[in-house]
């Protein structure tokens, strides 16, 4: 029967005008990849890059089950010759171009890369959530996506959760921005200041969002982002994501440290942490 892989590959090749055209732009002959679209063989490694590449999605979000890789795909952007041109005339063109200038800049460079984000979870009180949170250049902007991973052992599932956003450095302060791409209802923020190492090693700050409850309170959190580096493998880092006690060896006394949401008396507003 065909897998969760082969009915994403067929949605995916949708967006083309034919299958034909999609393995001459790819360069895979049609018999191989007719067999990864029957379900009966997976592509290795370097073919399932490329694949990935082509289509602008990631290894782990194709392998996703079908009804969660369709509402993805559905709230993600037309590949790029699809999609009509920029309305530079609208009020708000000039102003995100200058933003763009002023913000995406090679400043920014050094901190591409792969991170572990890591705060008190907005939707589970008293846990730790950690994410995998990748920033990378493309044309004259920085972009990021943030996929959280959480384990269900009651039903033997794992959820996935894919944020899409923009990055900008300005002066001394990173400022990320995002939308929850599977259901369209949430925005966050992230406001994070660098430790002025050389080395990128930890990024403290402070999230801002809405709690994945029904109750869907405003909330702000203290958040740490740690380095992993500039190349990862997504599917082992995500094996290092979910929910944790607050107690759990695997977060480090530094990190407890700096997300634990508390304030000092003579503090008049929440403020991120070293």
């Amino acid at each position: 029967m065909p897998t969760d892989f082969a009915h994403n590959l067929r949605l995916l090749c949708g967006f083309y005008k034919s299958i034909a055209e999609v393995c001459r732009r790819v360069g895979i002959n049609r018999p191989q990849f007719n067999r990864y679209l029957s379900g009966r063989y997976r592509p290795g490694g370097h073919t399932l890059r490329r694949l990935c590449a082509f289509f602008g999605v990631e290894e782990h979000e194709i392998l996703l089950p079908h009804a969660q890789f369709e509402r993805l795909v559905q709230r993600r952007p037309p590949p790029a010759e699809e999609r009509p041109a920029p309305a530079d005339s609208g009020p708000a063109g000039p102003h995100l171009a200058h933003l763009r200038t002023l913000g995406a800049g090679p400043g920014l460079d050094r901190f591409l890369g792969s991170y572990l984000e890591t705060y008190l979870s907005m939707a589970c009180p008293g846990k730790v959530l950690r994410t995998l949170v990748t920033l990378r250049r493309e044309g004259d902007g920085v972009y990021y996506q943030r996929t959280e991973r959480f384990p269900d052992d009651s039903l033997g599932q794992t959820f996935h959760g894919v944020y899409l956003g923009t990055v900008h450095l300005l002066t001394d302060r990173i400022f990320l921005n995002d939308y929850e791409t599977l259901t369209g209802l949430e925005m966050t923020q992230t406001i994070l200041f660098p430790s002025f190492k050389n080395r990128v090693s930890r990024l403290n700050g402070l999230r801002l969002g809405v709690s994945g409850s029904e109750e869907r309170m405003p909330c702000c959190a203290r958040v740490v982002y740690e380095y992993l580096g500039p190349r990862v493998g997504a599917r082992r880092a995500l094996r290092l994501c979910g929910l944790f006690d607050v107690e759990d060896p695997r977060i480090d006394a530094a990190t407890r440290r700096a997300i634990t949401n508390d304030m000092a008396p003579s503090e008049w507003h929440f403020r991120a942490r070293f």
